[in-house]
């Protein structure tokens, strides 16, 4: 990794008096491997390298990059970037974060996962495709099959005396499992994710991809009622996807967050807990730092339902008077950072979905949220969505429920939530998104 940071450092090298600079340089390596019919269907493996160049001058802003350069190549990225900011318009807000130390953090790359052979790699693939189709004999086929993994590292360096770099690597499987009966057929999903190979439970994968398309068979579209509204983990974090887009301070700035001006004010009910936390090795989105190299840290965003504030970066930061939370976040070195969650959750409560199922009497247990992008708005606050799931009666699964749908406000949601469930899960939406089972008092379920 030291060549990263040597990278990082040559273009300070190269920065004129007056100039803030900053320099971000990236690794990056993705395996994949998808199974079909017992045999390899695809494996890739891709590479990037690259180096950002983020350069201030008198409040204008320029940036330049190039992927896998030569040290000899940084002179150049370094002028480009000059060459853009003297083309750009002034803006207060252009600022570099001061260095701050961020404590290491052990565990994000750990030697199982690099060691681990393409051989091994390829069977995980091939056993969870297997797994799935031998966990009920209506699986009849899989859509998708696949081990996949990430490897990076990054390194940051700036004339305002930040210095850092890590590394990281995460392990997932996803399986989509296709089951049919008297003509029918449904689709079942599953996702596994883990720092190392030898955590992954693939049988759990594949018999909950399994379980979650037969038990949609013989789905019918329910009755227009209200009633309350169970999401399952992979539904509420779906559902968290479209509130992180409403809690970044650089939504507030471009006018597209519904809770703009409302910091201080009860947004949910006060069961919910939702955290942004950096530094919990269980969500794929940890790091000692930033996209700027700014110390990540767990922090409160809704605390007893009373929205306490924003995600920052040091540029909304300094057009909203505040600080840095930590939450830069870039597509990679091609990109200036924006503001992202790092760990966003809801906090779960102690009750098992089997309990919050008995509480929750008639209900109806949704399993997927269909049309997100474009049913839920984070502006407006409107949430109305397609489902498919089950209805709940007596403490236990009924018929399933298909051509559904849930109409309400996010705030009326929020407010809405009555308990959390124990089975806290994270999954990659918007970057990483973790949720328990969530049960909503009331919604109106609209079918027929």
């Amino acid at each position: 990794m030291s060549d990263l940071l040597d990278l990082a450092r040559a273009a300070l090298d190269a920065a004129k008096g007056g100039e803030l600079l900053e320099a971000y340089a990236s690794w990056g390596r993705e395996t994949e491997v998808k199974a079909l019919a017992g045999e390899v269907e695809s494996l890739s493996s891709a590479e990037s390298r690259g180096l950002g160049v983020r350069i201030i001058d008198g409040d204008r802003l320029g940036y330049a990059y190039a992927a896998d350069p030569d040290p000899d190549d940084v002179a150049w990225i370094v002028e480009q970037a000059r060459t853009n900011a003297a083309l750009s318009t002034p803006d207060e807000g252009n600022v570099l974060p001061d260095p701050q130390r961020a404590e290491p953090l052990a565990g994000l790359l750990l030697a199982e996962l690099e060691s681990t052979s393409v051989e091994e790699k390829v069977r995980m693939a091939l056993d969870v495709e297997r797994l799935v189709r031998a966990a009920d004999p209506r699986v009849r086929g899989v859509d998708m099959a696949e081990y996949a993994e990430g490897i990076g590292r990054v390194a940051i360096a700036s004339t305002a005396g930040v210095e850092a770099e890590t590394e990281r690597g995460d392990c997932w499987s996803v399986v989509s499992a296709l089951a049919s009966e008297k003509g029918e057929t449904q689709t079942g999903f599953s996702f596994a994710l883990a720092r190392k190979p030898s955590d992954l439970d693939l049988d759990r994968v594949a018999r909950e991809a399994a379980e979650r398309a037969t038990r949609l068979l013989g789905a019918e579209k329910p009755k227009t009622e209200r009633m309350p509204v169970l999401l399952d983990p992979n539904a509420a974090a779906s559902f968290l996807g479209v509130l992180a887009s409403a809690l970044t301070a650089e939504a507030v700035l471009k006018g597209r967050s519904l809770f703009a001006g409302r910091v201080g004010d009860t947004v949910a009910s006060k069961v919910v807990q939702l955290i942004d936390d950096g530094r919990t090795l269980d969500g794929p989105g940890a790091s000692p730092f930033d996209d700027e190299g700014v110390p990540t840290k767990r922090k409160a965003i809704i605390e007893n339902g009373v929205l306490k504030g924003f995600l920052h970066n040091a540029y909304t930061a300094k057009r909203m008077g505040g600080s840095s939370t930590g939450n830069a976040r870039r597509a990679g070195f091609k990109s200036t950072p924006g503001v992202a969650p790092t760990n966003l959750f809801l906090q779960p409560g102690t009750e098992s979905p089997d309990e919050l199922m008995g509480r929750a009497g008639r209900a109806l247990y949704v399993q997927d949220l269909i049309g997100v992008h474009s049913g839920a708005n984070p502006i407006s606050g409107d949430f109305s969505v397609g489902v498919s799931g089950l209805i709940v009666e007596g403490g236990a699964f009924g018929r399933g429920v298909r051509e559904a749908a849930v109409a309400s406000t996010i705030t009326d949601i929020l407010s809405s939530i009555v308990a959390l469930g124990n089975d806290l899960r994270f999954f990659p939406f918007g970057g990483a998104i973790g949720a328990p089972t969530v049960l909503v008092g009331e919604m109106t379920v609209a079918g027929t």
